[in-house]
């Protein structure tokens, strides 16, 4: 490949600060409170809206040290450019900003099934779950053609479904509470499932996953008008207005359905809680939003991803192929990132998904945090007790989160391990290797002068 090919085509500033806000919030509310809010409920019982907010406390400690390291050192890709700075051009550098990478894959399978899982509530479609994958592949295609038309046609779009279903979502969770009288009482009746701590501490290690998207502004940091300013700016208020929106959507959820009507319907829980608050035409306005979320949240995860894939290909921890594509790096990384993501959308199901993205992406940023405190948190200034409590709260939510799976799913917990130790491992042969040609390359040189 030349390096003309090899090369990503960037545009600096072409995202505004308001672009920038509908992106992140794009990838959070798509995912988050669609997919993920019966699964919370499933681990945390009727405490689940607790474990939303405690999950966003969580990611504002993380948010810190994204700001930190993005004020400084704003760039596309900026996760592998933190890790980078922190452990330099090594394994742990390639390997957790894969996990990142593939966590962010993940995210676009679980909001592709999503959608899928959504949109046949419109339909009474018996036992034909296999149009579930069928839609979801569907969307991450229309994702794709979308994503090769620009970041034009992305900032577009992404602008107008982000007021279209943050506002219809809010229609939505005031018409369940007002219909409930604003009561909370049908998620804490006495049928309600015994949860332990525990897995209170599991819902919120789910949870989390519904406000991770801020890291597409860090990896979009290059991209941003003003990064310096903007890019912390247009991560706290994404988290501001996720968590305004997910709290809403719990106690409305909770307000219409009982945890056990809930779990039941776990992949389809606003649709559901739709019907006793709202009738027909509420299941058809949720499902709407539902459409417009997970594929405005598909779109933005797909922009992301890519232009990480692409950095890590510019920096070297990972090797490319173009496979006779034509164009540039970051037209071959959004190849690689759809065929992937169908991929987990076709075989895998909404719980596994989640809880592969959830152990993959607390490992990364658990790795983040140290290596910003431990090698540059003077460097930024960056609080060492913010960064630690960031460690610690991480730690908490993935172990009381392993110890839950490994009893309920413990094939999940295997897969999740055993890919991690697969990518640490394959990082560190493929950069000895790397080294090792660059070796023979320099000595050749000295031979031949």
């Amino acid at each position: 490949m030349d390096d003309q090919q090899r090369k990503s085509d960037y545009k600096k500033g072409s995202l505004t600060l308001y672009g920038t806000v509908a992106m992140g919030t794009g990838v959070m509310i798509g995912a988050g409170i669609f997919a993920l809010t019966g699964q919370v409920a499933e681990y945390a019982g009727p405490w689940f809206p607790a474990a939303f907010l405690i999950a966003a406390i969580i990611s504002a400690f993380s948010a810190y040290t994204y700001i930190k390291m993005s004020n400084k050192y704003p760039s596309a890709g900026g996760i592998a450019m933190i890790l980078h700075k922190a452990y330099g051009q090594s394994a742990v550098t390639g390997a957790c900003a894969l996990l990142m990478a593939f966590s962010m894959v993940i995210n676009e399978s679980l909001v592709a099934r999503t959608f899928g899982t959504y949109t046949l509530q419109l339909f009474d479609a018996g036992e034909q779950q296999w149009l579930v994958p069928l839609l979801a592949v569907g969307l991450i295609a229309g994702a794709f053609l979308i994503n090769l038309a620009g970041n034009k046609y992305i900032g577009a779009v992404s602008k107008i479904t982000a007021v279209l279903k943050v506002g219809g979502i809010l229609a939505f969770a005031t018409a369940a509470l007002w219909a409930s009288g604003f009561s909370f009482e049908a998620a804490t009746t006495p049928n309600a499932a015994d949860n332990s701590f525990t897995g209170f501490l599991a819902g919120v290690a789910l949870a989390i996953l519904a406000y991770k998207g801020f890291t597409t502004i860090t990896n979009s940091g290059d991209e941003v008008k003003n990064p310096e300013r903007n890019v912390g700016r247009a991560i706290m208020i994404s988290l501001g207005v996720c968590l305004a929106v997910y709290m809403a959507v719990a106690f409305a959820v909770g307000s219409s359905l009982t945890i056990e009507e809930l779990v039941a319907a776990k992949d389809y829980a606003l649709a559901e809680a739709a019907r006793p608050a709202l009738g027909q035409y509420g299941v058809i306005f949720t499902v709407a939003i539902a459409i417009i979320a997970t594929a405005s949240g598909l779109l933005a995860s797909v922009f992301a991803v890519s232009r990480m894939l692409a950095m890590l290909t510019e920096m070297n921890l990972i090797p490319h192929s173009h496979f006779g594509m034509p164009g540039r790096i970051q037209k071959h990384t959004l190849v690689y990132t759809v065929l992937l993501a169908a991929f987990l959308a076709v075989f895998f199901d909404l719980s596994r998904i989640a809880s592969l993205g959830a152990i993959f992406y607390l490992v990364m940023d658990i790795a983040i945090h140290w290596g910003v405190y431990r090698h540059l948190r003077h460097d930024v200034d960056a609080k060492g007790w913010i960064l630690l409590s960031a460690i610690a709260l991480d730690a908490v939510a993935l172990g009381a989160f392993l110890a839950i799976k490994s009893a309920a799913d413990p094939v999940i917990v295997f897969i999740g391990i055993a890919a991690i130790i697969v990518i640490f491992a394959f990082e560190f042969f493929y950069l000895r290797g790397l080294r090792g040609e660059r070796g023979v390359t320099a000595t050749r040189h000295q031979h031949d002068t």
